[in-house]
């Protein structure tokens, strides 16, 4: 396999793995909506990291897709999971 093949599918399967670790917030956010709050800090400064790597992605000359669908969901899943480790 060459390296430009390589690097496309590692980037396809690093992007797959990403949004599952933001799916897996799901999890912490049923807790979160049962009384089962979990410290805020965590998924509010991934949340940051998310939207600055998606914004980095998305607005360079040659837009780099895996990055930008790796950590776009996690924009939505860490925020969503901040908010809910709240009792309001």
């Amino acid at each position: 396999m060459n390296e430009t093949k390589f690097i496309s599918w590692l980037g396809k399967i690093a992007s797959v793995i990403a949004i599952l670790m933001y799916i897996s917030y799901v999890a912490q956010i049923y807790n979160n909506l049962h009384g089962n709050y979990a410290a805020p800090l965590q998924p509010f400064v991934a949340g940051v990291n998310c939207t600055l790597w998606s914004i980095y992605a998305y607005f360079k000359k040659d837009r780099d897709w895996p990055v930008f669908w790796a950590n776009f969901p996690g924009i939505f899943f860490s925020f969503a999971t901040f908010l809910t480790c709240f009792p309001w």
